[in-house]
C-alpha cells in the first residue's frame, strides 16, 4: 500500500466509537487505520497495557508505532513529550506501510492526533 492511500488528515473527530473486547474505545480515524493498514494488532498492543499499573493512571498517552526496513517493530508510549518511556515492546514482525505513526489514549479512548 501506498502511502497516498491513507489519508489520516481527514479526521479531526469522530461520529462513532468501537469497541476493543477488552474495553478500549477507538475513533473513527483509528478504524479507518487498522483497515487500511491491517493494523488491528496495534490496537490490541495498546489496549493491553490499559489495565497494567504503570499505565492505568496515565489519563494522556502518547503511543508510537515504528516498523523498520527489516520488519522489526518497536511500540512505546509516554505520558506526554520529553518523559521517560512507560512502555517499550519489541515486535519481531510487522507489515505496516505507513512505517510509523502517533496516536493518542485518552481516558480510555484510542484517537487520532488529528482527532484530539
Amino acid at each position: 500500500m501506498d502511502d497516498n492511500e491513507v489519508n489520516l488528515d481527514q479526521f479531526t473527530g469522530t461520529e462513532n466509537y468501537y469497541i476493543h473486547f477488552t474495553g478500549l474505545k477507538y475513533t473513527d480515524g483509528i478504524k479507518y487505520l487498522a483497515d487500511k493498514t491491517n493494523c488491528y494488532w496495534f490496537i490490541d498492543i495498546v489496549a493491553s497495557y490499559q489495565k497494567e499499573e504503570k499505565v492505568k493512571n496515565c489519563h494522556f498517552q502518547i503511543w508510537l508505532l515504528r516498523v523498520f526496513k527489516d520488519h522489526t517493530a518497536v511500540v512505546s508510549m509516554v505520558e506526554d513529550t520529553n518523559t521517560p518511556v512507560i512502555v517499550f515492546q519489541e515486535i519481531e514482525y510487522a507489515d505496516f506501510s505507513l512505517g510509523e505513526i502517533e496516536v493518542y489514549c485518552i481516558d480510555n479512548v484510542m484517537l487520532l492526533k488529528s482527532e484530539y
